[in-house]
């Protein structure tokens, strides 16, 4: 493979546009394998480390520190395992269009940045590309660096068959409108959309779980489809949430269902609010680990309603080797059952973590924006029994660094690796990529278009999880160098260059206005809102 930097690029689109009905296609995939089923190593050499430690520099305070300029610790490396969620970003969203601020606790900043395609080049063949660049915030001697991690996209029917496992809340708070009704309609749609060789199977659970649909191949006629639309068709709202019967039934409708040489996930739809049975994720997960373990079948997590439980959902998809999004809409559910969860079915790259090797001659300061839950220990990095993320085709991965360089810092900033397993033979592969000190010498506001939507995105979460409108911080998190306030931060994402917020049929600007309009909610919110009760001070209407 051929080691890329990249500098400038263009932002295409994740968060798609269009009409529900619009025809979807099969793509790639993603899946997770448990921890536990890591012991086995790939053959290979390992390749020397990106960097030394060294004493005196260093990532900067985690969340929860009230300093950005805290002391770093004593090594200029920041190690973490891949993450493409995007599910906090799209909650926030419904919850400002409802005239609500954000629980500061649902906001992950890396799942804001991640909910924007950028225009990475992909690798010659199959793993990851790695890009790096980076440009200066209006703080003095501060910086906003950009890793941009890319697989290769799959190419017409590469992927191999899916055998879907849907674990589908019926209980009463999923009457709602825009739950179940949008997980029925997206349901149907993605049904006509898979293709003959996939396979389906139904679970639903209220009080209690039940298998409405053994799984079933889909085939070359009409008679298998229409049994899994009368399926759905049938489904209803009921009583209370018992998540655990309901996941522990998928899981073993899973394993009865499981197809050789098929890609077998479970995918919960739910707003994840337990409240009956075991209602926590370690308990749940506890008593299907040993199919996940022994199956490799893993879970990914749909999110729905205004009141859901982010929490107890990431938790399940990271504990289940899968990942989480979320759905408010038509639109968002045509993304979710065409685009991504076709993405989900193969594998690129298993157990994939990044480390970014800081020179500490260059450097003085840097933090990793997000990814608070995905911190790997730095000596972890080429432990490959040691878990990181599942990435499938055409997929990418964005981390953006707040760095402070050394007055008159010159030569070599940083090295980016990544390292992963190969899904069929384990064997572990790196490719790196740098960027030097001159790399920074742009405004931000006058860098690449993809690099600004992410700052925009990150500033924009940070200000959720610190007190909007720039007011006083009460919950301890720091703010980035040089943050706006939301309302300058709306007339930034105004005055985005053309072109970014992504292209290629999927909505075209439609994402960055959509950044656009939810800043310019939270900014008006923040105006209205008293910080130390997080209440609204008067009439607060959605807009």
């Amino acid at each position: 493979m051929r080691v890329r930097r990249v500098r400038h690029g263009v932002l295409a689109v994740v968060m798609a546009g269009g009409v529900l009905l619009a025809g979807c296609s099969g793509g790639g995939g993603d899946g997770r394998a448990s921890a536990d089923d890591k012991s086995r190593r790939g053959g290979g050499q390992a390749l020397p480390a990106p960097a030394p430690a060294s004493p005196g520099g260093g990532e900067g305070a985690t969340p929860g520190d009230e300093e950005r300029d805290a002391a770093p610790p004593a090594d200029h490396l920041s190690t973490f395992a891949l993450d493409v969620d995007t599910a906090s970003y799209g909650f926030a969203r419904r919850t400002l269009a409802e005239g609500r601020l954000p629980d500061p606790a649902t906001v992950r900043p890396e799942e804001f940045v991640n909910s924007f395609r950028q225009d990475y080049p992909g690798p010659d063949g199959d793993g990851f590309s790695v890009s790096v660049d980076g440009a200066r915030t209006d703080e003095e001697g501060w910086s906003l660096v950009r890793v941009g991690l890319a697989t290769r996209a799959a190419e017409g029917s590469e992927r191999p068959p899916a055998a879907l496992t849907f674990v589908i809340d019926v209980s009463g708070s999923m009457a709602e409108p825009g739950r179940l009704d949008l997980v029925k309609k997206s349901l149907g749609i993605m049904t006509d959309q898979l293709r003959p060789d996939d396979s389906i199977a139904l679970v639903t659970f209220s009080d209690t779980a039940e298998t409405v649909l053994p799984m079933t191949r889909l085939g070359e006629g009409g008679g298998s489809r229409a049994r899994v639309h009368a399926a759905i068709d049938r489904l209803e709202p009921t009583r209370s949430t018992n998540l655990e019967a309901g996941i522990t039934n998928g899981y073993d409708t899973a394993v009865r269902g499981k197809e050789k040489g098929a890609t077998n996930r479970v995918v919960l739809l739910s707003d994840a609010l337990a409240n009956t049975g075991e209602t926590s994720a370690d308990g749940i997960l506890e008593r299907i680990s040993d199919a996940r373990r022994e199956h490799g079948i893993t879970l990914f997590g749909v999110g729905v309603g205004s009141d859901y439980g982010d929490a107890l959902m990431e938790r399940l998809a990271d504990k289940g080797d899968g990942h989480t999004t979320y759905v408010s809409d038509d639109e968002d559910a045509r993304e979710v059952f065409c685009e991504q969860l076709p993405a989900h079915i193969e594998l690129r790259a298993r157990d994939a973590k990044a480390q970014v090797a800081f020179d500490p001659e260059s450097v003085e300061r840097f933090r990793l924006i997000g990814y608070d839950n995905r911190r790997v220990a730095d000596e972890d990095f080429r432990d490959d029994s040691v878990d990181g993320g599942e990435i499938g085709p055409g997929h990418q991965v964005t981390a953006l660094y707040a760095v402070r360089a050394k007055p008159g810092a010159d030569g070599h900033l940083a090295t980016a690796s990544v390292r992963w397993l190969d899904p069929e033979s384990r064997a572990p592969h790196e490719e790196s990529g740098r960027i030097e000190a001159a790399d920074l010498a742009e405004s931000l506001w006058r860098a690449d278009g993809g690099l600004q939507v992410a700052a925009v995105a990150a500033y924009f979460a940070d200000g959720l999880r610190s007190g909007a409108g720039g007011r006083p911080k009460p919950y301890g998190v720091r703010a980035l160098p040089g943050t706006p306030s939301l309302g300058e931060l709306a007339a930034r994402a105004r005055e985005l260059p053309t072109g970014t917020g992504g292209t290629g049929g999927s909505g075209g600007q439609q994402p960055v206005r959509e950044l656009t309009t939810a800043i310019e909610q939270a900014a008006r919110l923040a105006d209205e809102t008293d910080f130390t009760t997080r209440e609204p001070r008067g009439d607060v209407r959605p807009g």
